[in-house]
């Protein structure tokens, strides 16, 4: 008999050791669980407020960069009509900036996707600057560019053969001034080419045309024009992305 107590209180004992160290295990395994929630909660709480920030960061960019493309446009179109270099239907010469109104919303958008595309092409090559990136840098850019333009519509040549490789020498000038990087050469590149076929597209579908054309259906030296722009442009693009939050290692 007192030997079957004895093993019965052994049982005992041990089914409460047991019970304890399972309700123990039930409880970590609980705070565990509310801790990973509670870790999970924190984390998407944090990955949804940054990625509203950047997407309102993005927006606020495109809209600059739509502002400054249409202002552009409507600015360096004037001169271009003023000279009789481009000319456009009798109707469009009567409206505002004698401008055709599908010129400065799409000059915008061009800006803006430019713009934009810029700090992407940037950070992918990862390729530091020669220089640091300042607002007083781009605005001189933008002036230099807007004088290529006048430059473009006022200079008398022999023929357009020497304007045209004179303003090519201005546009290498303004990159190799205000930008000297490979992704402000290339996207340079990029836009002249695309602008380039798209304008000779408009112009031979009869939307405008080009007085005095040395390069199919325009000037020979639009590319330089919209190589250059496409350099302002996109460094316009990377001081707003710089100067929005963004890596202040890359400025050396």
């Amino acid at each position: 008999m007192p030997r079957l107590e004895e093993h019965c209180w052994r049982r005992s004992c041990t089914s409460r050791v047991e019970s304890k160290n399972y309700s123990r295990e039930n409880w970590v395994a609980s705070k565990a669980e509310e801790m990973m929630s509670i870790i999970t909660s924190v984390l998407s709480n944090v990955y949804g407020s940054l990625y509203s920030v950047q997407t309102a960061n993005l927006i606020r960019r495109g809209l600059v960069l739509f502002t400054v493309g249409v202002f552009l446009a409507l600015v360096l179109n004037l001169l271009q009509v003023q000279r009789n270099v481009t000319l456009f239907p009798e109707e469009v010469m009567a409206t505002l900036f004698s401008s055709a109104w599908w010129i400065p919303p799409c000059c915008g958008t061009a800006a803006a996707v430019v713009g934009l595309l810029y700090p992407c092409i940037d950070s992918h090559l990862g390729e530091p600057h020669k220089f640091k990136r300042e607002w007083a840098s781009v605005m001189r850019c933008i002036a230099v560019f807007v004088g290529i333009n006048h430059a473009s519509a006022k200079l008398d040549f022999a023929n357009n053969v020497q304007l045209s490789l004179t303003l090519a020498a201005l546009s290498l000038g303004l990159w190799w001034t205000f930008d000297r990087s490979r992704s402000g050469f290339g996207l340079g590149i990029g836009t002249a080419f695309l602008a380039t076929v798209i304008t000779q597209l408009l112009v031979y579908n009869g939307v405008y045309q080009y007085t005095y054309p040395d390069f199919l259906y325009v000037r020979s030296w639009l590319p330089c024009i919209f190589f250059s722009g496409g350099v302002t442009v996109g460094n316009i693009g990377l001081i707003l992305y710089i100067t929005g939050c963004i890596r202040p290692n890359k400025l050396t």
